[in-house]
């Protein structure tokens, strides 16, 4: 948990420094579609995710 903290510092540090703050919602968004894919893998609930794509 403490590397995970420490890269989301870093990724926070390398937006502010170079003032990149419009790729915040990309890795955002890029971030939660790999979560949903990864939790809902053999899930009862993936044919439901399908249909929103």
């Amino acid at each position: 948990m403490k590397d995970f903290l420490e890269l989301t510092k870093d990724i926070w540090d390398f937006l502010k420094v170079r003032k990149k703050y419009w790729l915040a919602p990309l890795i955002i968004t890029i971030v939660i579609m790999g979560a949903l894919i990864v939790f809902t893998q053999g899930s009862v609930v993936a044919p439901f995710i399908y249909s929103i794509f």
